[in-house]
C-alpha cells in the first residue's frame, strides 16, 4: 500500500487532503458538541424536547443538499477548484464566526443558523472534493486516492464526533466550541493555499440559480451513461445502508448491548476502522486501476455480515445496569458483534470507493462537477428516506437487529437489481475473482489501452481464459472476437455473453457467421468501443507464437483506429492450455496462484498495422515466457 501513502508526500494531494480532513472534522464538532449541548441542556436554549431537537439539527444540516448542490457543481465546473476550496475555507471561518455569536447570544436560532451554513460549506466542497481528483491524479493513482478521501472522511467524522461530544461537556463556556472551530477552519485554509490550480473545463457555463430545474439538469448529465447513473444509485444506496446503521448505534448499544455512552463510541469507532480499512486495501485488491469488480465483492460482504449482525445481536444483556466497558468486552457475543461491524465497514470500502473512482473516470471533464453534484442530492434524499423509514419501522415495534436484517436483505435485492441491469459489474467480479483465486497476474503498460475512442487490441491466445485475463486488467469495456466453440465453454460462456463477446467461424465452418462476426466489429469500432482479436485464430497447441491472419487487415480497411499490440505469458502449462493436446485435461498442472503477465506496447497507426509488423511486436513483448 505504499503507492497510495505515496500521494501524501505529493503537493498535488496532500494540501487537498488536508483541507477535506480538517472540514469535515470541523463539521462534526460542532454539530456533534451542539447536539450534545441541546440534548443536556435543552432547557435553557427552548421548549422543545431534546429527541424533537436533535432531528431537527440533522434536516437543518443536510437541508442546503437540496437546495444549493446544483449552484455547487456548476460553480465547480466553471471555477477553478482550487480557488474555490479556498473561498470555502473563508466562508467556514465566517461560519465559526457566527457560531460564536449564537453561543455568546444564547441564540438558538443564531446557532442552526451556522449549523445550516455548515451544510452549506459542505454543499459547496462536495463538487470540488471528487471532481479534482481525476485533474491532479493518473488513471493508476484514482482508486488510491479516493481510498485516502474515504478513509481520511470516516476518520475525521470519527475523531470529530468524539471531540465534539467532549467539549461539550468540559468547556467552561460553549463560545469556546466556535473558537476551536475558528482556529480550525484557519488551518484548513491555510492548507487550501497549497491546493494546485485546477483550471474549470467549463469556463463558458451560465450559472442557473433554479435548483429545481438544475437539478433535473444535473441528474439528466448523469443519466446520459448508465453505468455513471447505476453507480451514484449504488453510492446512495450506501450512504442510506451505513447512515441507518449509524443512526442505531445509541440505542443499540444502551438497548440491546446494555452499554452506555463508552458501547456507542466503541461500535462507532470499529464501523469506522473498518471503513478505513477497506478503502485503503481497495488499491492493493484493484491493481492500481479502477476494478468495478470489488463492487459485487463487497456487496456480498455488505449482506452477509448486515445479517451475521442481526444473529450475533444478544439477548438478555438488558435490565442489569449499564454494563461497564470491560465487562461488557468479556463477554463472548460482543466480539461477534464487533467483528460484524468491523466486516461492514471494510467490505463497505470495496463497495464505494471504485464506484466513487468509476463516476469520476466515465463522467464527461466538462460536467463532472455537476454529476457529482447529482450524486450528493441523490445521497442526502436516500439518507433522508432511510431515516424516515428506519423511525417508521422502529415505531411500529420491530427491534433494531431486526432492522439490521432486513436493510442487510434490502441490499441483496438492490445488487441484484443494478447487476442486472449493468452485467458489466458482475462480469468484472467474475474476471477478477479468476484472476484472484487461480493466477497471480503482473500487467505492464496497461496505461496505453485508452479510456475512451474505438482501438483494436491484439494478443496471442495460449488459453481459454486469455480474454478473462485481458478483461480483468482492461480499464475499461472490451468486445472480443473469439473462436464460436470457446463462446459457447461452459461456464465462461456467461462472462462472453453477457460481456457481448462477438463469437467468429473461419469461411469453411460458417461462412454467416463470419460475415456476420466482421459487421459487428465494424459497427463496435464505429461507436467508439474497443474490440479485441486473437490474430492466430486458434490457440497455440505447442505454445509458440503462430502466424498472424490477415483478418486484422480487413478490420482496418473498414474502421481506420489505432492498433494495441498485447502478450501474455505465463499461461501455457495450465490448466486452460493445451499442452497435453486437449484444454482443462489436468487441473492444478501448475498448482495454485501462478504466475502471469500481461504485457501493452504502445499504439500502432493503422496504416503500419500489418499482420507481420504486429506478430513481430507481439513476439517482442512476450519474450522467452510461454
Amino acid at each position: 500500500m505504499s503507492g497510495q501513502f505515496g500521494l501524501l508526500k505529493t503537493r498535488r494531494f496532500a494540501p487537498f487532503f488536508a483541507t477535506q480532513f480538517l472540514g469535515a472534522f470541523n463539521d462534526n464538532v460542532f454539530k456533534n458538541a451542539l447536539i450534545v449541548l441541546l440534548t443536556f441542556q435543552a432547557a435553557s436554549w427552548t421548549t422543545l424536547p431534546p429527541e424533537l431537537l436533535a432531528n431537527l439539527a440533522a434536516g437543518i444540516f443536510i437541508l442546503p443538499f437540496f437546495l444549493f448542490s446544483a449552484t455547487a457543481g456548476q460553480l465547480a465546473d466553471k471555477y477553478d477548484k482550487a480557488m474555490l476550496a479556498r473561498l470555502v475555507k473563508v466562508l467556514e471561518m465566517a461560519i465559526m464566526g457566527i457560531a460564536a455569536a449564537g453561543f455568546a447570544l444564547h441564540s438558538l436560532a443564531v446557532l442552526m443558523g451556522a449549523l445550516f451554513l455548515l451544510g452549506l460549506h459542505s454543499t459547496l466542497f462536495g463538487p470540488v472534493k471528487y471532481a479534482i481528483l481525476p485533474q491532479h491524479l493518473h488513471e493508476e493513482e484514482l482508486v488510491g486516492g479516493n481510498a485516502l478521501i474515504e478513509a481520511g472522511t470516516f476518520v475525521a467524522i470519527l475523531i470529530g464526533t468524539l471531540a465534539g461530544g467532549l467539549l461539550a461537556g468540559s468547556v467552561a463556556h460553549p463560545a469556546w466550541i466556535a473558537l476551536g472551530g475558528l482556529l480550525v477552519a484557519l488551518a484548513g485554509y491555510l492548507t487550501s493555499r497549497g491546493i494546485p490550480g485546477a483550471p474549470a473545463p467549463a469556463p463558458e457555463l451560465r450559472i442557473n440559480l433554479n435548483p429545481i430545474s438544475e437539478t433535473w439538469r444535473n441528474i439528466n448529465f448523469a443519466r446520459q451513461n448508465r453505468v455513471v447513473f447505476l453507480s451514484i444509485l449504488g453510492i446512495s444506496w450506501f450512504w442510506l445502508y451505513g447512515a441507518l446503521f449509524l443512526a442505531q448505534f445509541p440505542a443499540y448499544a444502551k438497548n440491546v448491548l446494555g452499554g452506555g455512552e463508552n458501547a456507542v463510541t466503541l461500535l462507532l469507532a470499529t464501523f469506522t476502522v473498518g471503513i478505513g480499512l477497506g478503502s485503503l486495501l481497495c488499491e492493493r485488491m484493484s491493481g492500481k486501476h479502477v476494478e468495478i469488480g470489488l463492487v459485487p465483492f463487497g456487496s456480498i460482504g455488505l449482506t452477509l455480515f448486515g445479517l451475521d449482525l442481526y444473529f450475533a445481536s444478544p439477548v438478555g444483556l438488558v435490565g442489569h445496569g449499564a454494563h461497564q466497558l470491560l465487562a461488557l468486552l468479556s463477554l463472548p457475543a460482543i466480539w461477534r458483534v464487533l467483528f460484524d461491524l468491523m466486516m461492514l465497514g471494510v467490505f463497505g470500502g470495496f463497495f464505494i470507493v471504485p464506484l466513487y473512482a468509476l463516476v469520476q473516470i466515465r463522467s464527461a471533464p466538462e460536467q463532472r462537477a455537476r454529476i457529482i453534484a447529482a450524486n450528493n442530492i441523490l445521497n442526502a434524499l436516500f439518507m433522508v428516506v432511510g431515516a424516515l423509514s428506519a423511525a417508521a419501522l422502529l415505531g411500529g415495534g420491530l427491534s433494531i437487529p431486526t432492522l439490521f436484517g432486513i436493510a442487510a436483505l434490502l441490499n441483496a435485492l438492490v445488487a441484484v437489481y443494478i447487476y442486472r441491469l449493468v452485467p458489466e459489474f458482475l462480469i468484472r467480479f467474475m474476471a477478477w475473482l479468476l484472476i484472484k483465486a487461480a493466477y497471480r497476474l503482473r500487467s505492464t503498460g496497461v496505461e496505453h489501452i485508452p479510456h475512451e475512442g474505438a482501438a483494436v487490441l491484439v494478443c496471442n491466445h495460449v488459453s481459454l481464459v486469455d480474454a478473462v485475463v485481458i478483461m480483468g486488467a482492461a480499464p475499461r469495456p472490451v468486445r472480443f472476437v473469439m473462436d464460436h466453440r470457446i463462446f459457447r465453454t461452459p461456464l465462461l460462456s456467461y462472462i462472453f455473453r453477457h460481456g457481448r463477446a462477438i463469437p467468429i467461424a473461419s469461411a469453411k465452418d460458417d461462412p454467416v457467421l463470419m460475415e456476420k462476426a466482421f459487421a459487428e466489429v465494424s459497427a463496435a469500432l464505429s461507436d467508439g468501443e474497443l474490440v479485441a482479436i486473437f490474430p492466430e485464430g486458434h490457440i497455440t497447441r505447442d505454445g509458440e507464437l503462430q502466424p498472424f491472419r490477415p483478418g486484422i487487415s480487413r478490420i482496418l480497411a473498414a474502421n481506420p483506429v489505432p492498433v494495441i499490440p498485447m502478450a501474455l505469458s505465463g499461461l501455457w502449462g495450465s490448466f486452460f492450455s493445451q499442452i497435453d493436446g486437449a484444454l482443462m485435461k489436468k487441473p492444478f498442472r501448475r498448482g495454485m496462484f501462478s504466475r502471469i503477465a500481461l504485457h501493452v506496447a504502445p499504439p500502432v497507426p493503422p496504416e503500419a498495422a500489418t499482420p507481420a509488423h504486429l506478430q513481430a511486436i507481439v513476439g517482442r513483448l512476450r519474450g522467452a515466457t510461454k
